[in-house]
């Protein structure tokens, strides 16, 4: 059996032709939850390690994106603390929204990944080329997605599918080296 920390040469076959990486947000980038405050504002808790990765992605030449169901202007806050351009809100028909955007950047699906942890990201997952589901995530996300991370939605699985990302294209040690001189 694989060892699960490892991926397979075919994840990592299929991660080295990324050239866009789309992000589910609630599950993903965060843990799920929603904090409703007393004025009935929603609260949503973003992991640091999670943000630096995606900078560091984008760095080594792969774009980034967001397609979520949720409206929220905290999203839109948190992507532009991290440089995403492309943030999809309200996208209850994820396909159609991953087929514009792809179609717009001129990419073919093999070479978009997408992260997600929920039913309502099939659409995506079942026709990119790198397919991920957080460690937590729904069963039957988990059993279609290429690869599931280690980690758990909102405490390092983004972080963990970034620099896979990025050691399949060779960029990993290029990416670290500014932190090493």
């Amino acid at each position: 059996m694989q060892d699960p920390a490892i991926p397979s040469a075919a994840v990592l076959e299929r991660a080295a032709q990324i050239k866009l990486m789309i992000f589910d947000v609630d599950g993903v980038m965060t843990d799920g939850g929603l904090y409703y405050g007393a004025e009935g504002e929603i609260f949503k808790r973003f992991n640091a390690l999670d943000g630096h990765g995606v900078k560091l992605l984008q760095q080594s030449g792969v774009a980034t994106a967001l397609i979520t169901a949720r409206q929220s202007d905290i999203l839109v806050q948190r992507a532009a603390a991290l440089g995403i351009t492309h943030v999809h809100q309200g996208a209850h028909d994820k396909r159609a929204v991953f087929e514009q955007l792809a179609s717009g950047l001129a990419l073919g699906a093999e070479q978009c990944g997408f992260i997600g942890d929920d039913v309502i990201d099939l659409p995506i997952l079942i026709r990119v080329g790198l397919a991920a589901c957080v460690a937590n995530g729904h069963p039957e996300v988990r059993r279609r997605a290429h690869y599931v991370t280690r980690n758990n939605g909102g405490h390092g699985a983004v972080r963990e599918l970034c620099d896979l990302i990025m050691h399949a294209q060779g960029n990993y040690e290029a990416a670290l080296a500014p932190y090493l001189a």
